[in-house]
């Protein structure tokens, strides 16, 4: 069986065609797949009716399952994140984010499943955040890489409780993720390159430097990083799966629709340390 690789968009994204997720996939072509990840940052299937099960079984091709940290209440299985939204404005997707950077070991990888999607709207936006730091002026790298930051869980933690997505108390949320330090650019542990890892859910400050000027950094990373020079956009068919390089991507959730939408998430266990450059 031979893959079929098409960009998707100039910066980042391809579609994969010439594979049928629902069976067991051979090394050669995990392999492909993973190069194409490495490559494009977010690959694409399309017309992949998986089971719960083997939507597991096809992660588990590329690593250890993560649990969610923060599990919707919709769904028993630990491994599997539900995403199920009608009235997504301000639920916390629709804000350009990286997953789980609140935890001391982020994602490597999200794989969605897309299982019901509204008629109208409901894309997901992509950004190629190692094209977002290389946009940077070379004296603005030179500072940010000798830079840390902080990461808290408590703005999604209060975002999905208020929404009803998660039954659980903050403060015990708070005292399980308490918060976590992360350098301000990451070298991807495969490629080497270089990206920008601060993003406006979960980066809460710069540590090292007065508070104001954290707070004008920040203001100023986060509106970088949202330049539709660095994008790809994905509109979702029922049956269609997304696998995203959270280590050097963000994503947005366009909340433009009012019909129900469910994506199902796996995620692929993530890697320490994170390497300075």
């Amino acid at each position: 069986m031979a893959l079929s690789v098409e960009p998707l968009a100039p910066e980042m994204g391809a579609v994969i065609r010439g594979v049928d997720l629902t069976a067991p996939l051979d090394d050669e072509i995990v392999a492909g797949i993973e190069k194409a990840l490495l490559e494009h940052l977010l690959v694409v299937f399309y017309d992949q009716a998986l089971s719960e099960e083997e939507h597991i079984a096809f992660a588990r091709n590329f690593g250890e399952i993560q649990p969610p940290p923060l599990k919707t209440r919709d769904h028993p299985d630990p491994l599997l994140h539900v995403l199920d939204q009608t009235s997504p404005k301000g639920e916390g997707a629709d804000n350009w984010h990286i997953d789980h950077t609140y935890t001391q070991e982020p994602a490597m990888g999200l794989i969605l499943r897309a299982v019901q999607i509204p008629s109208v709207g409901g894309d997901t936006m992509f950004a190629n955040m190692h094209a977002a730091y290389d946009a940077l002026s070379v004296p603005l790298r030179t500072m940010l890489e000798g830079l840390s930051a902080e990461h808290d869980v408590s703005k999604s933690a209060r975002r999905g409780i208020r929404s009803g997505h998660l039954e659980a108390d903050l403060s015990d949320i708070q005292k399980r993720l308490p918060p976590v330090i992360h350098p301000v650019i990451r070298t991807h542990p495969v490629t080497g390159r270089r990206s920008l890892f601060v993003h406006t859910n979960s980066t809460v400050r710069l540590l090292g430097i007065p508070e104001a000027e954290s707070e004008a950094l920040l203001a100023f990373l986060f509106q970088h990083v949202q330049n539709p020079d660095f994008q790809a956009r994905h509109r979702w068919e029922r049956n269609s799966v997304a696998f995203l390089d959270n280590r050097c991507t963000q994503h947005y959730a366009v909340p433009d629709y009012t019909e129900r939408r469910i994506l199902h998430r796996v995620t692929v266990k993530g890697d320490r340390p994170f390497f300075r450059p």
